[in-house]
């Protein structure tokens, strides 16, 4: 079976990880990938911001199955350009991804269908944001509508940074077209949780659940990233939540989408805060996160490519995982100056010495190779990723890990899965 995935990522080197030990992928190919992708896997030019160059490489392979990592590449069409072709393909179309594409239309949608979520107001113009503001409390978070590459939400403290960050948005200067109409929200407290699952358009079957630390700084400071490490425990989630999750957000939004003529298929992310007021939809992302991804796949035991095929054949079944009891973390280290302006092209020391650890594996997501050699090619560099008997164990063998690395302007959080420690 020849498999494609396309995309660059932490998340796309941990589906061609994974993917590969599928004892019936004999071809696999990544495109464009990255420096360490490229040894798991044949890595391939594609441009993710055309159409046209993703359908001609596919059109050359003509692969079995293609795998979509990224969001971009989702909102253009691809899958329905492939869909129309008749290719099996893995992921939503463009009307469906619109979830996580426009966070107007998720916010609205999510009303219709009455799915928790918090209060939330809309602007398209700044003479709109004075009234708009007086409906919350502070702080107030401020979205982009747009895809905004994990950077467009800021929780504003005071009325008046609202204010100044939806005139930044909405002139376009922060965030280019991705801001030109914004979104306010309630601020909620409480843990956050990333819940996927898949979906086939009808049916749904859960992932196991994994917590992101969106913050740059320990202790959940500094300003919003990508995501600066994940991890996932067996109960972090019990079974009863779990079904309430799949009962009263998952399955409604699939619903809803097939009512409104497009049909969802492939992971959808359900970023919720669980609250005092029970669980809320913080964001949905149409696509595996990163660097969700990353713990949750090492904590996967059967083949990847079966639970994929069986979704884009309209056959997800709740047979389609099975889950090892263990816990796993991913700390990510990132660039200088990360989620600011940075430097690429710094050697990166001692990837060999940590994935050479038994329950480690370093994924790549922001890296080149040459003449042997890693340099760092991205924001987020590294995903360093350890699976244990439990999550102490977990979390102490990723640290281990990532202290055999080293490049210049290296930083990462030194508290990631601290929530989960403490309980």
């Amino acid at each position: 079976m020849k498999v494609l995935v396309l995309g660059s990522g932490g998340r796309e080197h941990a589906l061609a990880w994974k993917l590969r030990q599928s004892p019936r992928v004999t071809e696999l190919y990544c495109a464009p990938g990255n420096g360490g992708i490229c040894d798991e896997s044949q890595c391939l030019n594609a441009d993710m911001k055309s159409v046209d160059s993703m359908v001609e490489l596919a059109n050359r392979l003509q692969p079995d199955l293609t795998v979509i990592g990224p969001e971009l590449p989702l909102m253009l069409g691809v899958v329905d350009e492939f869909t129309k072709r008749g290719w099996p393909v893995f992921g939503p179309t463009s009307a469906a991804a619109r979830l996580e594409s426009s966070k107007s239309f998720a916010k609205e949608f999510l009303q219709r269908y009455h799915i928790p979520t918090a209060r939330y107001a809309i602007c398209t113009r700044f003479d709109e944001v004075p009234e708009a503001l007086k409906l919350f409390h502070t702080p107030v978070v401020v979205k982009a509508d747009g895809l905004a590459a994990g950077k467009g939400v800021v929780i504003a403290k005071t009325k008046e940074e609202a204010a100044q960050v939806a005139g930044e948005m909405l002139s376009g200067s922060m965030l280019g077209e991705a801001g030109r109409r914004i979104v306010f929200e309630e601020f909620l407290d409480g843990e956050e949780l990333s819940f996927l699952v898949m979906s086939d358009g009808e049916r749904v079957v859960p992932l196991v659940a994994a917590q992101d630390h969106k913050r740059v700084g320990d202790g959940d400071t500094g300003p919003n990233t990508g995501g600066m490490g994940a991890y996932s425990t067996p109960n972090i989630v019990d079974d009863k939540m779990r079904e309430w999750l799949v009962t009263h957000i998952a399955k409604p939004v699939v619903a809803g989408m097939a009512a409104e003529g497009a049909p969802y298929k492939g992971i959808l992310y359900c970023g919720l805060m669980m609250t005092a007021r029970g669980p809320m939809v913080l964001e949905f992302n149409c696509r595996f996160g990163d660097p969700e991804t990353q713990p949750i796949l090492m904590r996967l035991e059967s083949d990847l490519v079966d639970a994929l095929e069986a979704a884009v054949q309209g056959r997800a079944s709740e047979g389609d995982f099975r889950w090892s009891t263990d816990s796993s973390v991913c700390v990510v280290l990132a660039s200088e100056g990360y989620p600011g302006a940075y430097e690429n092209g710094k050697k990166i020391e001692g990837i060999p010495a940590a994935d050479e650890m038994t329950g480690v594996k370093v994924f790549h997501a922001g890296t080149s190779k040459r003449d042997g050699g890693y340099y760092t090619a991205g924001g987020r560099v590294l995903g360093v990723t350890a699976r244990g008997p439990d999550l102490r164990s977990a979390v102490d063998l990723a640290y281990q890990a990532a202290g055999k690395i080293r490049f210049e302007g290296m930083h990462y959080r030194k508290d990631i899965a601290a929530r989960g420690l403490k309980k």
